[in-house]
Formats: structure tokens, C-alpha cells, sequence
């Protein structure tokens, strides 16, 4: 089954790093078991027993079967958020949430079979592809309300700055600190349309490239995995945004 991540390792104590590893393993379950009979043939019982675990563990972690095949890594768009609010003041936006994307796609390339797998039960699964999209433009959401919540605090501190303020308290509220064994439950769809039209065009705008970004880096490796490392692709297509998308030289 899935092994845990040394970030994931590191954190927590031994009770919260078993109930990761438990909800690791009940989603590599339910992917490996879709990706070979089909996610409609697979059940909450053949998953469990997969995981080793009983079905109301299963219960524990999830409120359907179909949960367990729509995410792989639960806690990772927290861990991206927390760390562009936490990446150094005067770092530019881009490159807080590059660096933030960078950390957690290493664990991804670690793990390449098992996000391939995940990806061809999507394809061949209609409604649950849905549902991992209504779920990524929910944490694109996210993204860009911390972005704008740190181009907020910048803001403010420059203001400080300029009429040498000694302190400004941060307008930066913190990010709701999910429980490492419970992740919160998907937004209420009905809230989405209220929470982009509350964000200004520059955070949404940065959010979504950056979603392209890592699509468009895991795509390209994926095809020429034997040329160049995932990492240095990544690299070079947020070295192309930051420098404005200049067209190749021929």
C-alpha cells in the first residue's frame, strides 16, 4: 500500500501519522482495484479488505465509496496553502506558489504509477472525473483566496513601511488548520460562485495558470520521461510565465 511522505512522517504524533496512513492506503486500494476491474465492479468491502482494514474504518475516512477514488492526497492542497503563506515576505507570488507546487509534485513523480492509474480510472469513469474537477476548482478557489490574502498582507506591510510603522497586525487570517485525520468536507457547491466573485481578477488568474502549469509539466514529462528530469520541466514552464510567455527563438 501506499507509503507516507517524510513530510507526512515528520508530522504529527504516532496516532495521527497511523490515521494518514490508513486513508493512504484505503485510497491506493480503491485506485489500484479501479484501475483493474473498473471503479462500478469495485466495493467498500473488496477496498477495505485491500487496505486491511474493516469497512467501518472505510466509514471513518469516508462518507461514500466513490470518495475514496476521486483524491489521492487529501492533505495536499493545505500543505500548498499553508506554504504560500508561509513562504518569505518580498517573495514573489509566482514563486511562492511555484515553490509550494514544487514540494508536493516530487512526492507526485515518486509516486508516477500510482497518479497514472488514478488518471486512467478518471478517464474511464465519467461521473467520478466530474467529480475531481468540481473538487480541484474548489482548492483552485483556495489557492487564489490565500494569494490574495498574502498580496494583502504585503500590501499592508509596505504601507507600514513607508510611514514607519512600528508593527501593523496582519490582516492574514490563518487558514483553517484541517484536522490531519479528518479532512474537511468539500465546500457546498452553492458557495462557489459567491467565493470567486469576492476575489479580484489577479489571484484567480494565478491560481488557474498554475494549474495549467502543473498539467501541461506532468503531460509533457509523461511523454519523454527519458529526456529530462520532472522537476527541470517544471522549472522551465514557470520560468516561461515569469517571463511573460516570450515566444521561442527560431
Amino acid at each position: 500500500m501506499q507509503s507516507m511522505t517524510g513530510k507526512e512522517a515528520a508530522g504529527g504524533g504516532l496516532r495521527e501519522r497511523k490515521k494518514r496512513a490508513t486513508r493512504a492506503a484505503l485510497t491506493e486500494a480503491a485506485v489500484r482495484l479501479a484501475a483493474e476491474h473498473g471503479a462500478d465492479h469495485v466495493t467498500v468491502e473488496a477496498i477495505s479488505a485491500a487496505a486491511g482494514v474493516s469497512v467501518r474504518t472505510f466509514f471513518n475516512y469516508f462518507t461514500s465509496r466513490d470518495d475514496a477514488f476521486v483524491v489521492i492526497d487529501a492533505y495536499a492542497a493545505e500543505r500548498i496553502r499553508r506554504a504560500v503563506l508561509d513562504a518569505p515576505a518580498g517573495l514573489a507570488p509566482l514563486d511562492a506558489l511555484r515553490d509550494a507546487l514544487a514540494d508536493e509534485l516530487a512526492e507526485a513523480e515518486r509516486q508516477h504509477e500510482l497518479w497514472r492509474l488514478h488518471a486512467a480510472v478518471l478517464r474511464t469513469s465519467p461521473h467520478l472525473l466530474v467529480r475531481h474537477l468540481v473538487a480541484h476548482m474548489a482548492d483552485e478557489t483556495a489557492i487564489a483566496e490565500v494569494i490574495g490574502r498574502r498580496l494583502a498582507h504585503d500590501a499592508a506591510s509596505g504601507a507600514a513601511t513607508a510611514s514607519d510603522a512600528a508593527s501593523v497586525p496582519s490582516p492574514v487570517p490563518e487558514p483553517r488548520a484541517d484536522s490531519p485525520s479528518a479532512p474537511a468536507p468539500p465546500r457546498d457547491d452553492a458557495d462557489e460562485p459567491e467565493r470567486r466573485r469576492a476575489l479580484e481578477l489577479y489571484p484567480r488568474l494565478l491560481a488557474a495558470v498554475a494549474g495549467a502549469a502543473v498539467r501541461v509539466s506532468v503531460e509533457h514529462w509523461s511523454l519523454r520521461q527519458d529526456e529530462r528530469p520532472f522537476a527541470e520541466v517544471f522549472r522551465e514552464v514557470f520560468d516561461l510565465l515569469a517571463a511573460g510567455l516570450p515566444a521561442p527563438a527560431r
